[in-house]
């Protein structure tokens, strides 16, 4: 899994780092989401996949990697 942010379109709603904080954090000027780790290990990944659903912006991009 590989996560892509889009922090210009993020309102600072703070969904992301309830559910994941060992991932997401925000920025402490505006509030924006900060990415804390890229490539997250496996044991974190649902909580990724819930935060990316519970943004209301919808700035959390997943990549997610296929086995070859």
């Amino acid at each position: 899994m590989k996560i892509r942010l889009e922090p210009h379109r993020c309102v600072g709603a703070g969904q992301c780092v309830w559910v994941a904080p060992q991932v997401f954090d925000q920025n402490e000027q505006d509030g924006t989401v900060r990415l804390l780790i890229e490539a997250p290990p496996a044991e974190l990944h649902d909580f990724v996949r819930e935060a990316a659903r519970v943004c209301p912006a919808r700035v959390i991009q997943i990549e997610e990697e296929t086995d070859s």
